[in-house]
C-alpha cells in the first residue's frame, strides 16, 4: 500500500515562505536554495515549498485550493494555536467554530494556502 510522505506546496518566493513556516512551525527547513526548500514534519512527513516558476510540469492551481491541516488534542491547544497565529499577523478565514467534524479555525499562509486548525470530536 501506498502513503504519502511528501507535501509540496508551490509558492511565489520560496525564501519568504521558508521563513514563514520557519516561524509557523517553529522548525528550521532540513535543505534550502533560492527555488525550493523543506521541512521535516515528524512521522516521516516532509513540507516542499517550491517555487511556482520552476515546477515542471507547470502548477495549474492558485494557493487556496486546498488545506494543510494541523490535528491538535483539546480546545485549549486551538485557542493557543489561535493566538499565536494571530500574534504572528496571519490572515484568518474562518474564527474558531464548532463543525460536523469537531473544532476548527483557518488562517492563510502568503501565497493563500489555507491552514486549517482542529481539534476532531471524540
Amino acid at each position: 500500500m501506498l502513503h504519502p510522505n511528501f507535501v509540496i506546496l508551490y509558492v511565489d518566493n520560496p525564501a519568504r515562505s521558508a521563513e514563514f513556516y520557519s516561524r509557523l512551525l517553529d522548525l528550521q527547513p532540513l535543505e534550502s536554495s533560492p527555488a525550493f526548500a523543506m521541512f521535516g514534519m515528524g512521522g516521516g512527513l516532509r513540507l516542499g515549498l517550491w517555487s511556482r516558476d520552476a515546477v515542471e510540469p507547470a502548477a495549474m492551481a492558485p494557493g487556496g485550493a486546498g488545506e494543510l491541516v494541523f490535528a491538535l488534542p483539546d480546545s485549549a491547544t486551538l485557542d493557543e494555536c489561535h493566538r499565536r497565529w494571530q500574534a504572528l499577523g496571519l490572515p484568518l478565514l474562518q474564527p474558531p467554530v464548532e463543525m460536523d467534524f469537531g473544532r476548527t479555525f483557518v488562517a492563510q499562509d502568503p501565497d493563500g494556502h489555507r491552514l486549517r486548525a482542529y481539534v476532531p470530536l471524540q
